[in-house]
This record gives structure tokens, sequence and C-alpha cells, in this order.
């Protein structure tokens, strides 16, 4: 029988490394308190994120309203680019902007980071990012979970979940029921093309050209292909909420993410009737031009796939969208009125 080998094993010879850990959870301690609000207790580093409702007794009817949501394939073009923080808000916009479709107020987010190898720096630029799109968000960063994954997932490769939580009193909850024939639809600006699509993005914008992503370009307003395509999703929810602070009805709202404007407007929709929406009513950012030309897909396959320049729709009663668009607008957002509501059987379809 051979001789057995008595030299020992540690957990960092098998690839993890709690030493890195550490230092990493050290390197994001300040990040993550930069966004706490007043009802989080206790600190970073404890076994579960707690959070007070004590402000739910002032509404008649508490609900909780959560989501979850990914980075996607985006994170590949991150890793390529070595800039990580971006993504870090992608991952907060996307849950965040899910839920105050309903009306609701988002109020703390746990992110969850897997990676091949766990490089402190890397993790802080990563949690850093996620930390700056909870405060533009006003909801607290109040757990999450770095996980090393030695030897099924490359050293440099990582992937984001991020788990959102907010409330909305039910009164005055959001769901569609309301919007009827005669109704306006507002489209907010989206960023670039968010976090959706990057898997045809990278095939056609990106492989075969890395050399050209770090280029300006005129086209893309002196900004690199890579700039443009980094570009963090925008998050809705300090402009929205003033919005519904000030009285303004909105009827329905829906978040543009998979499935572009086709395939996401018509979620808030009731039976009865279709949303149509012109397509010349607002600008075509270039990023999305390129697309086209890279792809030759025609409109109606990028507007299933695509945001095509708008991240968030709002449906109100049409006397009140020219004053919600000031108000918007007032709160930094670029509005268009895109379409209106039509009798139908809950379809969008384009003018």
């Amino acid at each position: 029988m051979p001789d057995r080998d008595e030299t020992p094993v540690s957990y960092r010879d098998a690839g993890v490394d709690i030493g890195e850990g550490a230092r990493a959870v050290d390197a994001i301690r300040a990040a993550v308190r930069s966004t706490y609000r007043s009802e989080v207790i206790g600190d970073i580093g404890g076994f579960g994120g707690l959070f007070s409702a004590a402000a739910f007794k002032e509404m008649a009817d508490p609900v909780m309203v959560s989501g979850t949501d990914g980075v996607g394939t985006k994170v590949k073009l991150a890793q390529a680019l070595g800039k990580h923080d971006s993504v870090g808000v992608d991952l907060v916009a996307m849950c965040v902007n899910d839920i105050l479709v309903t009306g609701a107020e988002p109020l703390f987010f746990l992110d969850y980071v897997a990676t091949g190898h766990v490089e402190s720096s890397r993790i802080a630029s990563i949690v850093e990012g996620i930390a700056e799109g909870c405060r533009q968000a006003g909801c607290s960063l109040i757990g999450g979970e770095m996980a090393e994954h030695p030897g099924t997932m490359e050293p440099d490769d990582y992937d984001l979940s991020g788990f959102c939580v907010g409330v909305v009193d039910r009164p005055k909850m959001i769901d569609g029921s309301a919007i009827g024939p005669g109704d306006t639809v507002l489209g907010l600006a989206s960023s670039g093309a968010h976090s959706n699509g990057y898997s045809l993005i990278r095939r056609v914008l990106v492989d075969g050209h890395e050399d050209e992503l770090a280029l300006p370009r005129l086209d893309l307003g002196g900004k690199t292909l890579g700039d443009a395509l980094l570009e963090p999703t925008r998050i809705y929810v300090k402009s929205v909420r003033a919005l519904l602070a000030s009285g303004v009805r909105v009827k329905g709202m829906a978040h543009i993410t998979g499935g572009g404007l086709t395939e996401n407007l018509d979620r808030c929709l009731p039976e009865g009737v279709d949303a149509v929406l012109h397509r010349r009513a607002w600008p075509r950012p270039r990023v999305f031009q390129l697309l086209a030309e890279a792809t030759r897909l025609d409109d109606d396959e990028l507007f299933r796939t695509f945001n095509m320049g708008v991240g968030l729709c709002l449906v109100l009663d049409a006397k009140d969208a020219a004053g919600a668009a000031v108000a918007l607008r007032a709160s930094g957002e670029t509005v268009w009125e895109i379409g209106e509501i039509v009798e139908g059987s809950r379809t969008v379809r384009y003018a």
C-alpha cells in the first residue's frame, strides 16, 4: 500500500482565500454604510439584515413588494474592460425599477456576488456600484454574500444577483386596472441598452472588435463604444416617487427590460385595451442605430429585443399627461408622449 501524503491541505490550498474575503469586507464597509436609512438596525457583518417596520403603522394597509434580478451577460463586457462599478448600479436598477411600477418605495437591498476568486479591490468596485445604485434609489444595502467558487468559475469571472424589498399602501397601489381608452402613454428616456440584450450585443458589436472598444467615436458624441455599452441602467425611483407624492394619478407603469416595449408595456394593460405607440415620437439613440445596422433586424424585432431609448412607461389620463411630463423633467428625466390607449386585446401596436 503506498504511503499516504501527510501534508496538511488548507481551504486556501483548495482555492478559497478567507483572508482576502475578510479584506474585501473591510473594503466595502464604508460604501455599505453610506446607503443606510434611519430604519436600518445593526451593521455590516451580521447573519441577517435588520430593518425597522415602524413606519408601516402610518399606512392603512401596507403591502410588501419584492423583486430579484441579475445583470446577465453584461458582466462579461465589464470583465473584458476591467470596469466593475457600473454593473453594480445595473443590479440595483433592475430590481428597484421593477418594484417601482406598483408605486412601491424601495426600502432595502441585498446582493450575491459569485466569483472564481475573491480579489478585494474588484469586489470593492462592484459593491461601490451597488451602493451607488442604492443611494440613487434611496434604499439601504443591508446584506449580501461573496461566494468563491474555485474550479467551477474562472478566477476573474463573476456573476451578480440582487434582491430588493419595498412597501406600498394598498389604497395607493398601481396595478393598471384603471387604464382605459383615451389615456396617454409617457416614455422616460433610457440611458442606453440598460441590462438586456447583451448576448446579442456582444455577438454583433464586441466579439472580434475588442480593440475598438476603447476608441472615442464621433458618432457616439466622443464616447467610446465600451463606455456606451457599459452605461448603467437609469434608476427612476426618486423622480417617479416625487410625481406620485405630488398627487398626480398614474394608472399604470412598465419597466422596459427583456422583451422591449412590445412585451413589457402590455403587462400593465387590463383586458379590452391596446397601447398604440408612435415610433417617431422620440429620437432613437445612436447605440440602437448601431445595433440595427449590425443585426440587420427589422423594427418589430428590435422593439421586441431592446428598450430602443425608453426605459420606463407611465400611463395617465390625457388631461394629466402634460403636467406629469413637466414635473418629471423638473426631476431630471427626459420625457416624451409616445402613445395612447385604445380599445383592443392587451397588445402593444405601433403606428
